[in-house]
C-alpha cells in the first residue's frame, strides 16, 4: 500500500483488527520512508449486477432506487425502517447469488413483490398495481383477492372452543 504522505510503496501492517460484525478489517500501518502512521479500511466489494431494463436498456443497479420504490409502496405503512432494510439485503443478496451479470428488471419486480408480500399485503398490492400495469379491474380484483387474509363473512375470525375445559377464569 502506498503511503498517502509521502507517496513511497513501502508500507509495513502494525496491527490488524475487524470490527464487531467481522465485515471490516481496518489495518494500522507504517511508512518505512518517512515512518508515518495511517490506518487502512478492507471491505469485501461485491458487483451488483447491471440491470436489463424492459426496452432493453442497462443501467446499473441502484440502492437508492430499490430503498425508494420499496419505501414508497410503504407509505403510511407499519413497518420499522430496520424491516424494510431487511428486506433490501436479501433482495441484494438474492441478485449477487444468481452469479450472473445482468438480470432482468422483470427478476428484480418480482424480488421486491415477494418482500412487499411478507412485509405488509397493502404495500405488495400498492407495489404490484403499478409494476404490473393490469389491464382492468378484474385482475386487480384478483390480486386482492390472493392476498386477503379476513375470514369469510358469517365466520368468526378467532374462533374459540367452547365448553367448560376451555373456560377463561377456570371455572
Amino acid at each position: 500500500m502506498k503511503c498517502p504522505f509521502c507517496d513511497d510503496p513501502n508500507t509495513q501492517v502494525t496491527d490488524t483488527r475487524e470490527n464487531e460484525d467481522g465485515d471490516v478489517v481496518r489495518r494500522r500501518r507504517r511508512c518505512v520512508k518517512c515512518d508515518k502512521r495511517f490506518t487502512t479500511y478492507e471491505r469485501v466489494d461485491l458487483k451488483m449486477p447491471h440491470i436489463v431494463k424492459r426496452n432493453g436498456n442497462r443501467s446499473e443497479f441502484d440502492h437508492s432506487k430499490l430503498v425508494g420504490s420499496m419505501s414508497l409502496a410503504l407509505r403510511k405503512r407499519p413497518v420499522t425502517t430496520e424491516a424494510l432494510e431487511a428486506a433490501v439485503d436479501r433482495i441484494e443478496a438474492k441478485l449477487l447469488s444468481l452469479g450472473e451479470n445482468e438480470v432482468a428488471s422483470e427478476k428484480v419486480g418480482e424480488l421486491v413483490m415477494k418482500e412487499l408480500k411478507k412485509l405488509d399485503k397493502v404495500a405488495y398490492i400498492r407495489f404490484a398495481s403499478v409494476y404490473r400495469n393490469f389491464a382492468d379491474v378484474d385482475e386487480f380484483s384478483e390480486l386482492v383477492r390472493e392476498v386477503q387474509t379476513r375470514p369469510k363473512r358469517g365466520r368468526p375470525a378467532n374462533p374459540q372452543p367452547s365448553g367448560p375445559e376451555h373456560d377463561l377464569f377456570g371455572g
